[in-house]
């Protein structure tokens, strides 16, 4: 007999949770912080669900959906949110100086690879790289965020760049961040999908086995590195090239498309939990 979608939603949704709920614990989020921002979210998302129907967005309308009081919806309805702005300024600019310095040919030698690059100068330096590509942060800044993150290092007085794939080292906030943007970009994805036409459905896949040998487990997580960086590597140049030109005026409408890859390793113990 099938179980009821309620229930199955209610597996899937401890699946999310067990995961994030270990992040929040260890980052020290109590569970009454964590209970205001689903009710926020509950909030926001039922105005624009909706909204989305055609229908006038009330305070009603959307308690009558989330099962939240007339009072508690109007009360997060008129409360400014909390932000992470600066953290999501500082991502997402690292990554768009490092694919400026794997793509333009400005920042590259001969061989099309990432050259040295001297840390001051008008033209193929690492200070015109960061304002191509970093909008107002400040060479220094963006210099300190990259050494960091272990994506660059200073040689010879020269800014080198070891690490072609920027992951944030410095500080839990950058980490977390990632953690906000990513795993919501996967779950809307997912969303869309369970809703969307055969025709109109994201590409969302992914390969696994629960009986691979242990000691074949480093070699596969060192094969997947390589190719799923090299894959990555060719979608970016792919996206580089078809980028608008944000220093001078277009008309041209722009989207925000994204594809990610991720890898796991669970115990027999984390897998029967």
């Amino acid at each position: 007999m099938d179980m009821p979608i309620h229930q199955v939603l209610s597996y899937a949704v401890l699946r999310i949770l067990r995961p994030l709920a270990r992040v929040l614990l260890s980052h020290g989020m109590a569970y009454g912080a964590f209970a205001e921002l689903a009710r926020r979210a509950f909030a926001d998302e039922g105005f624009l669900l909706i909204e989305r129907s055609g229908k006038r967005p009330t305070v009603s309308a959307v308690s009558a959906i989330t099962g939240m009081t007339r009072k508690e919806v109007s009360r997060l309805r008129e409360a400014a949110p909390d932000t992470n702005a600066e953290a999501a300024r500082r991502y997402s600019r690292a990554i768009r100086v490092i694919s400026g310095w794997l793509n333009d040919r400005e920042f590259c030698g001969a061989d099309g690879e990432p050259a040295a690059l001297p840390q001051d100068g008008e033209a193929g330096s690492f200070s015109a790289l960061v304002k191509r590509y970093s909008g107002d942060i400040p060479p220094a800044a963006m210099m300190s965020i990259l050494q960091a993150s272990n994506n660059v290092l200073v040689e010879d007085g020269q800014a080198v760049l070891k690490e072609r794939a920027y992951i944030p080292m410095a500080t839990p906030f950058d980490k977390i961040n990632i953690l906000g943007r990513d795993v919501g970009e996967l779950i809307y994805t997912i969303g869309h999908n369970l809703e969307a036409r055969p025709g109109e459905r994201y590409f969302q896949r992914k390969v696994s086995n629960a009986s691979v040998a242990a000691a074949a487990v480093n070699e596969f997580r060192e094969l997947s590195n390589r190719k799923s960086q090299e894959l990555l590597e060719e979608y970016n140049a792919w996206l580089s090239r078809h980028q608008v030109d944000e220093q001078r005026e277009s008309s041209e409408d722009t989207a925000y498309v994204a594809v990610g890859i991720y890898f796991i390793e669970l115990s027999e113990q984390e897998q029967s939990s």
